[in-house]
């Protein structure tokens, strides 16, 4: 009934297992692939043609955790997968990058990749085997696929690159000083394709060597997918690309002047505005059958490539006059906004960011629910891109797979410099609203959110600054690296090499390219060119900081206690009355975790005193021989109970009230006075013994032996 092929080798640490021919044999590529005990299975299907009038190329990739592959129920009222978690996002965004480049050109039929996680032994990542699983089935389908890839994760401890590290030791990097970086790379046989990377200031050297490690040890990897494809491929798909050079010709000479004096302009708007007059020119020379042949898209998207390319190859010379290495101008601008605790303008160019910062307590950390266990995240940075930041008018929703992966980079770029939680024992959030667009605004989120958190008193270890890097590869191998990137360089060029990092290194690097793989060579120049860029954007934003920002009045302050974690239980109380009373009390937010570490916020320093006072006064032990002020409870016939050190009551005895003789307390004392006593000691039975008498009423102050020997006598 099955034809079921398998291949096995070892990867690593773990058994690397690929199959097809048992589940979903209706697909035009199944894969199941299996690292320890995580499965993938990775489904493929393609139309069989393409849409009539379609001039783009419509690739979908879903990537879907299902909780049952860890022995988890969903959480919420529905217990059912709704929709996707920002890793499934993420990780659908990180399997598309690296194989939409590898269809043949020209192929736009529908297809669809949809990757479904079966298990997950909490050991092995599944979004890499996803990848692995994606790229057989791709192979293996007969779609016109110029795979395979292979994708693995390095990381990078004690000067040693680890391959395929374990998810605990990635998870929650910033907390492992050991380990300094979470490296993805994704690539063919010959070339990588794809990068991203969450680092800790790691050099040029160090990026790019981790990189030569992944692309040398997924190498047995694609030999696997190979075998597996020997066996089980299906015949190719007969695609031919379109042949339209007769089209080109003839848009090349009704436009092509019109295409170039457009593209001289260095204004965007008006460039935009020109190269728009210049097509509807060209639509207005073309026939009816030219303006009907479905190749008139892509003629004309070859024509602008072919002069912009080729202008900045041969002359050095950009769109926008720059020089192939050069940054455009930098403005920066910090404490714009008056009641947020943290604002910073970002404008390099025509791209601009508006990026706030907020600081807010242990309550405001985000739980995530994850397949390997819930955990908590205190830095959040959400970035937003409204239609208006390109001059169009669109529909607005929730974050799509673009703010979400652009956000997700600014993180990564942002997370080594942030101070430890001990220290800084804020959830620190920070929201980038980009309000223009030419040209990498990720990489201004990541400026704009290392000047808005300086700006809010948030003690980074070192500024940050992101640059993106293109290329333009011709086919007689000359190329072009052009630092910080336009859009329409960006559109029409080859690569997208986003880099960030401090004076001390690199913090975050994201590649895509659009060519089939790029050479150490070409990387190397990029890293290079990139610090150049990377240094004089960091000199820029100084000139921003002119000194220590000082800390928003209407920020909240936050001061941490320890306290034992057998006293946990009475901080809390029965139901959790006494913290509650706090709270109320004091005024001040009070979060308590299971290691005694006990949190009080509030902009009132008042309000923290008087919470700290209460807590303190609860589980701290009274000292032998400290005076405390305390309050009479109750009068009997020997001596007065006073309670004085939280609800620690204790008894001053008829003798110990004054220096005199006393014929009964309530000669001197009543219910509710307040009074200061000192500490004796505790009896044999550990019942407190307190004294008045040794000490000023008034001032509070004990009294020296040689004023109570002068009043004796």
């Amino acid at each position: 009934m099955f034809n079921t092929v398998t291949k096995t080798m070892q990867w690593g640490e773990e058994t690397l297992t690929l199959e097809t021919g048992k589940v979903a044999r209706q697909a035009d590529g199944s894969v199941i692939a299996t690292l320890g005990e995580t499965s993938v299975m990775a489904n493929v299907t393609f139309a069989k043609k393409p849409k009539p009038g379609q001039d783009f190329f419509p690739l979908t990739v879903h990537y879907q955790e299902k909780y049952y592959a860890a022995g988890k129920v969903p959480g919420g009222f529905f217990k059912r997968e709704a929709r996707p978690t920002e890793k499934e996002t993420l990780t659908a965004r990180l399997i598309d990058r690296p194989i939409r480049p590898l269809f043949v050109p020209g192929f736009k039929h529908e297809v669809l990749v949809m990757c479904t996680v079966l298990s997950h032994d909490l050991v092995n990542d599944p979004d890499m085997v996803a990848m692995i699983a994606t790229s057989a089935a791709l192979t293996i389908s007969g779609a016109p696929f110029m795979g395979p890839i292979a994708a693995c994760r390095v990381g990078y401890a004690d000067g040693d690159y680890i391959l395929n590290p374990e998810v605990e030791d990635m998870d929650q990097l910033r907390n492992n000083p050991e380990q300094r970086l979470d490296l993805v790379v994704a690539g063919t046989k010959d070339a990588v394709m794809m990068v991203e990377s969450e680092a800790y200031e790691l050099t040029e050297e160090e990026m790019l060597g981790a990189v030569t490690f992944a692309h040398e040890q997924i190498q047995p990897v694609i030999d696997l997918i190979i075998d597996l494809a020997e066996e089980s491929a299906k015949e190719p798909f007969d695609f031919q690309p379109p042949d339209y050079t007769e089209l080109y010709e003839a848009v090349k000479a009704a436009g092509e002047d019109k295409i170039r004096a457009a593209y001289a302009i260095s204004d965007k708007q008006e460039r935009t505005t020109a190269v728009a007059d210049a097509k509807a020119a060209i639509m207005e020379a073309m026939t009816e059958e030219q303006l009907e042949d479905p190749n008139l898209g892509s003629a004309l998207k070859k024509l602008e490539a072919s002069i912009l390319r080729g202008d900045v190859v041969k002359t050095g010379k950009r769109i926008d006059g720059r020089a192939l290495d050069e940054v455009r101008d930098i403005v920066c601008e910090t404490g714009l906004l008056p009641r947020t605790h943290g604002s910073a303008l970002f404008t390099r160019g025509e791209t601009q960011g508006l990026v706030v910062t907020t600081l807010g307590t242990g309550d405001d950390e985000q739980i995530i629910d994850a397949l390997h266990g819930n955990y908590r995240s205190n830095f959040l940075l959400h970035y937003n891109f409204p239609p208006y930041t390109v001059g169009e008018a669109g529909r607005v929703g929730p974050p799509g797979r673009r703010e979400i992966g652009h956000g997700k980079l600014a993180w990564r770029a942002l997370q080594a410099v942030l101070p430890a939680a001990t220290d800084f024992p804020y959830t620190i959030r920070v929201v980038s609203e980009i309000t223009e667009s030419n040209g990498s605004s990720s990489m201004a989120s990541v400026c704009g959110g290392s000047l808005s958190m300086m700006d809010a008193g948030v003690p980074l270890k070192s500024a940050v600054a992101g640059v993106a890097m293109g290329l333009i590869l011709e086919e007689d191998g000359s190329y072009a690296v052009l630092t910080d990137i336009l859009g329409d360089e960006d559109h029409l060029g080859d690569m997208d090499f986003k880099v960030a990092g401090t004076e001390n290194g690199i913090t975050s690097l994201q590649m895509d390219i659009k060519v089939a793989g790029i050479t150490p060579e070409i990387m190397k120049k990029a890293l290079a060119q990139a610090k150049e860029g990377r240094m004089h954007i960091l000199g820029e934003m100084n000139k921003a900081l002119t000194g220590a920002a000082e800390f928003s009045v209407h920020a909240p302050r936050i001061e941490t206690m320890q306290i034992p974690t057998d006293k946990i239980r009475e901080v809390i109380g029965s139901g959790g009355k006494v913290i509650r009373e706090i709270v109320e009390v004091s005024g001040a937010k009070v979060d308590i975790n299971d290691e005694g570490i006990i949190k009080i916020a509030s902009p009132n320093g008042e309000a923290i005193k008087t919470a700290y006072d209460m807590i303190h006064s609860i589980v701290a032990e009274p000292e032998e021989g400290q005076v405390y002020k305390g309050k009479v409870v109750k009068i009997v016939d020997f001596g007065a109970f006073v309670n004085f050190f939280g609800k620690r009551d204790g008894l001053v005895h008829v003798s110990q009230i004054e220096n005199r003789r006393l014929n009964h307390p309530s000669d001197v004392l009543k219910e509710g006075q307040e009074v200061y006593v000192k500490l004796l000691g505790f009896d044999d039975r550990g019942k407190v013994r307190l004294a008045m008498k040794m000490v000023d009423q008034e001032t509070g102050e004990e009294t020296a032996p040689e004023a109570k020997k002068e009043d004796a006598e």
